[in-house]
């Protein structure tokens, strides 16, 4: 049902839905100024009763990252099958695909791979942060720090994911210097906007900070930046550099579970 337009009401093949009428729909009436959040997953469907304008976003996280890496990757084998074509006359065929792809939906294989790489720094900072002001002996067993963990396997899961398939393929190098990043502006805003968040998500915690510097400073001095390097090039490398950060968060990891293993994905 990948973008299709669908009313639930009329007459539905139960051979092209199987199960179709054991589905149990919620039904709603949101008016104005009103927001309707959508978990991951679910199908919905949109009935206007007069003339509207609606504002729609698309979101993901820690737990349905998994879901988002296979949309592009199924979007991208998409793109490339519709120019297979032209494959032998193209100077940079894996160029066009990735330009392709970020055209369709709205990112390409790069800026997903900066985004999951900026975002695991992120998680790490709070994580390091957090460690440094926890005074709790059972901070293992905090929300803040269960929700860190998730975070960062699920990142874990499609670094690997990525590497699997050959990693980011193509003329289009990659390279991220994590000390560039740590003094980078978008990214301190990265990372106040991503503490802001738990703030509100884990009010029982405290979340306090005097710069925005302050979020970074621990992860600049962290053994995992000085020993391992300050270059990711490659998914192996962000899969090393992650194993290495989930050894912080040794304890904890081992009972999360990811939707990706329930579904046996």
């Amino acid at each position: 049902m990948k973008s299709s337009v669908y009313n639930i009401f009329d007459d539905v093949s139960e051979k092209v839905f199987p199960g179709f009428t054991e589905a149990i729909w919620l039904d709603c009436t949101q008016e104005q100024n009103e927001i309707i959040f959508v978990p991951s997953g679910w199908y919905h469907q949109v009935h206007n009763l007069e003339d509207t304008i609606s504002i729609n976003h698309n979101w993901f996280n820690g737990y349905n990252l998994s879901w988002v890496w296979n949309l592009l990757l199924r979007d991208y084998n998409e793109a490339k099958e519709y120019i297979e074509d032209i494959r032998d006359i193209c100077d940079d065929f894996e160029g066009l695909c990735q330009r392709n792809l970020a055209a369709n939906t709205g990112m390409n294989f790069y800026d997903f791979f900066i985004f999951i790489t900026h975002f695991c720094l992120a998680n790490l900072a709070q994580l390091c942060n957090f460690l440094r002001d926890c005074k709790n002996p059972t901070w293992s067993s905090s929300t803040v720090a269960r929700h860190l963990a998730l975070n960062l396997r699920s990142l874990q899961n499609i670094a690997v994911k990525i590497n699997s398939i050959g990693g980011v393929a193509g003329s289009h190098g990659f390279f991220l210097d994590i000390r560039e990043t740590l003094d980078d502006p978008t990214f301190l805003n990265l990372c106040v906007g991503l503490e802001r968040t738990f703030g509100m998500m884990h009010k029982n915690q405290s979340f306090c900070f005097d710069t925005k510097k302050d979020l970074v400073d621990d992860l600049a001095s962290l053994d995992i930046i000085r020993t391992y390097g300050s270059q990711i090039c490659t998914a192996k490398d962000l899969v090393r550099f992650i194993d290495s950060a989930m050894a912080i968060v040794s304890g904890i990891n081992s009972e999360i579970v990811l939707p990706s293993e329930l579904d046996g994905a």
